[in-house]
């Protein structure tokens, strides 16, 4: 099996589920993180560093 760019995704999310499974903490810190990230592109503060 030859792992291409269409095959990163599902596997990053199949990880990321396990990892989760095994630590669910982590789940909450990985939200935060998320939410805390489109929260400031969405009002710009990343515009500078080339985010839109």
């Amino acid at each position: 099996m030859v792992i291409g760019v269409a095959h990163i995704t599902p596997l990053v999310a199949l990880i990321a589920g396990i990892v989760i499974l095994l630590v669910p903490r982590l789940l909450n810190l990985i939200v935060a993180i998320y939410l805390i990230f489109i929260g400031l592109v969405g009002l710009g503060v990343l515009s500078g560093l080339g985010i839109h």
